[in-house]
């Protein structure tokens, strides 16, 4: 019975993954054009015919259409089935790692993050714009991941002077405070001083909401991040492209996804890898 039950909970996770990702679609066309995400109805950008209901099943309908407009034929981007998709296994994957009946929050604010990051990393993709909006809910993400962090603390224990000390290891709300300012106004200085050459307003801005949401530490592992899998995307595209000029918002995307959930056990790693008594 047990086993029924998490199945059904996973599989309805997949489900509404998949229809937050659609509307995740909606986000990233609409955002940049300052257009209503409510107001009008999707329809084919070949013939600008409405599309039917049934044909707005999350990665089935794409699939059943052969990726082509029922009206015109004409082929509808695959992108949009893979960021339903993305957003599907996302938020399955998360809520199989927090073990939803254990951690049911953190799943919830994790896979809410997922999917706002998702919107930065095409958005930014397509316009090098990032969305104010965006930015915003995933700082009162991090407000509501502190509430729940209270909720559903988590403790480890250490020896301390040779007593077993239990200690609180979520971020307080004084290290989110600093992780909102740490790596936020050194980037804002670089934008300031290259006049937005080197660096947009919406990094540092995403980088300030992702400080909130994850204390300073893991804001500091999801910069380093972002900047690795940046260094190599950016040699990448230059091959490619031939120009030097590319997002950044994708890759701190990336960082801070990685830190949001593996973030404690790489500080972990590199201290019993690097520990602070071996510099000394």
């Amino acid at each position: 019975m047990l086993i029924f039950y998490y199945t059904v909970i996973y599989i309805f996770t997949f489900i509404f993954g998949a229809c937050i990702g659609s509307f995740l679609n909606v986000c990233i066309y609409r955002l940049p054009k300052e257009e209503s995400l409510t107001k009008s109805n999707s329809h084919c950008m070949t013939c600008g015919t409405p599309i039917k209901k049934r044909d707005l099943i999350p990665i089935i309908s794409w699939c059943m259409l052969k990726g082509k407009c029922r009206a015109c034929g004409a082929k509808i981007s695959p992108r949009y089935t893979v960021v339903e998709s993305l957003n599907a296994v996302g938020t399955l994957l998360i809520f199989l790692y927090f073990r939803v009946a254990y951690e049911p929050l953190r799943a919830v604010t994790a896979s809410l993050l997922l999917s706002a990051l998702i919107v930065v990393f095409f958005m930014d993709w397509d316009t090098q714009l990032i969305s104010n909006y965006v930015v915003g809910f995933i700082g009162i993400l991090g407000i509501l991941q502190h509430i729940v962090c209270m909720i559903e603390p988590r403790y480890t224990t250490e020896v301390i002077a040779g007593e077993s000390m239990t200690i609180y290891t979520d971020p307080t709300i004084i290290d989110r405070i600093i992780g909102m300012f740490c790596v936020s106004v050194p980037l804002l200085l670089i934008e300031l001083l290259s006049k937005g050459r080197a660096m947009g307003r919406g990094d540092v801005y995403l980088m300030a909401a992702a400080g909130i949401f994850l204390g300073w530490k893991c804001t500091l592992i999801a910069f380093f991040i972002g900047l690795v899998t940046a260094s190599i995307g950016g040699l990448i595209l230059k091959a490619k492209n031939k120009s030097s000029v590319f997002a950044f918002g994708p890759f701190l995307s990336i960082g801070i996804l990685t830190a949001a959930l593996f973030g404690e056990k790489l500080i972990d790693l590199y201290l019993s890898t690097f520990p602070a008594g071996a510099f000394k």
